[in-house]
C-alpha cells in the first residue's frame, strides 16, 4: 500500500489529488500525519478527495490509528489513516 506523508504545510487540493490517483491505481492508500497542523491537513484532504471520488460511485471510508515512526533517528508517534471504499 502506498503511503502518503502530509505535513502542516501541505495543499489539502494537492494532497487530495494524489490520494485520488492512488486510490484510482490501488484501490487503497494510507496517509501518516505528525502533529496538529498535520492531521488536520490530512482530514481535509480525506474529505475532498472523498468529493472527488463520489460521483464515480466510490463510498470512501478512513480508518485511523497511531504508528510509531523514525523521523531523523527520532522515534515519533503518527496518525495514519487507511483509506479504502465502503
Amino acid at each position: 500500500m502506498e503511503v502518503l506523508k502530509v505535513s502542516a504545510a501541505s495543499s489539502p487540493k494537492s494532497v487530495a489529488g494524489a490520494l485520488t490517483a492512488v486510490l484510482r491505481e490501488n484501490g487503497r492508500a494510507e496517509v501518516q500525519a505528525v502533529g496538529a497542523g498535520a492531521v488536520n491537513q490530512a482530514v481535509k484532504a480525506i474529505a475532498i478527495t472523498r468529493g472527488f471520488v463520489a460521483p464515480n460511485g466510490i463510498d470512501l471510508v478512513m480508518i485511523p490509528a497511531f504508528v510509531e515512526i523514525d523521523i531523523d533517528g527520532e522515534t515519533r508517534t503518527a496518525i495514519k489513516f487507511a483509506i479504502e471504499p465502503r
